[in-house]
């Protein structure tokens, strides 16, 4: 009888340390910060959610930064669940991007105005630049048509009236300089700098080789451009409390204090 009584009161040890174990390990899980996973292109979208990053750490949520160097591989990877957000594009490329694309994607905040801006080492104004110069302007049709538009706003062409952000060179009615618009990837106008009389270059290219738009252009689109950046998420995920967590860090004065000190005006919060 006693060793019955000792085999079942063993037994029933074990039964208590494995509850124990496995109710410590499921405690343990659930204890365990949520991790939201978000895409950005390197530059100020990277860093500024570098500045996010320790305001959604004080609500215990752990922000991935999944940095990117190109501007399609983001909206890809939020379409097929290898991103839970991402912060990289402005409105118009946005909309472009899902209609070309076929992607159900949406935007649930406004983030950050990046100005594009006109560069050139070789003239100090754009009333230097000759005739027949070929200039850079970016080959993405969203961008390509916001570089134009900023040509035809600084005087040196003139678009056709119903282009507008979907203008192309095929839209330029008036050029009486002649200038050769030549399409590389955004990523790539301001290298090609020295080898062009101009180039639009979009602000996080810029700002990642340490040129200055504010300082080192030679003309800048002004703060009411229509192509305010912003959050993208899956449909599904627009009410997620942990997105909702997200978008009120970044629009915190935390960050936007950041923004401002860090980027001296070449990055406009949007919010």
């Amino acid at each position: 009888m006693e060793k019955a009584i000792k085999s079942i009161l063993i037994s029933s040890g074990v039964v208590l340390v494995v509850a124990l174990y496995l109710f410590i390990a499921a405690n343990t899980v659930m204890a365990a910060d949520p991790i939201l996973k978000v895409g950005a292109t390197a530059g100020p979208f990277a860093q500024i959610l570098e500045a996010v990053k320790p305001v959604l750490a004080e609500e215990n949520i752990e922000l991935e930064i999944v940095e990117f160097t190109d501007y399609v591989t983001p909206n890809l990877a939020l379409a097929d669940g290898s991103l839970d957000a991402n912060t990289f594009q402005h409105i118009p490329y946005f909309e472009r991007f899902k209609s070309d694309r076929d992607l159900d994607l949406v935007s649930v905040a406004k983030t950050i105005v990046i100005p594009i801006a006109i560069y050139s080492d070789k003239y100090e104004s754009l009333s230097e630049i000759p005739k027949n110069s070929t200039i850079a302007i970016p080959n993405d049709p969203t961008n390509g048509g916001r570089a134009l538009l900023l040509f035809e706003k600084a005087g040196l062409i003139k678009l056709d009236d119903s282009a507008g952000i979907n203008a192309t060179i095929f839209d330029i009615e008036v050029n009486p300089l002649n200038l050769k618009f030549h399409e590389v990837e955004a990523a790539q106008t301001a290298r090609v700098i020295p080898d062009v009389a101009a180039a639009a270059v979009n602000s996080n290219y810029a700002l990642d080789l340490g040129m200055n738009p504010k300082e080192d252009s030679i003309y800048i689109e002004d703060g009411d451009s229509p192509y305010v950046c912003i959050v993208a998420v899956r449909p599904e995920d627009k009410n997620d409390p942990l997105i909702k967590k997200f978008v009120e860090a970044y629009q915190s004065e935390k960050v936007r204090n950041f923004i401002n000190e860090e980027f001296d005006g070449s990055v406009i919060p949007a919010f």
